[in-house]
């Protein structure tokens, strides 16, 4: 085999391999039993951190 051929497969391989992580991926950020995680992760933005209190009366 010469440089050219394992190149073109390995690059070939690597394509293969991150379009198969890709579709896993949104497979799992839409499935539907992770909804609940998901929406309850987007609320923690919005949470009031507790030790940013403290440190308010610190100063």
């Amino acid at each position: 085999m010469t440089y050219e051929q394992v190149a073109g497969i390995t690059q070939v391989a690597a394509l293969v391999f991150f379009v198969a992580l890709f579709v896993g991926v949104v497979i799992y950020a839409f499935w539907p039993g992770n909804k609940k995680r998901f929406e309850k992760d987007a609320e923690i933005p919005l949470k009031k951190d507790p030790d940013q209190e403290t440190e308010k009366g610190d100063g």
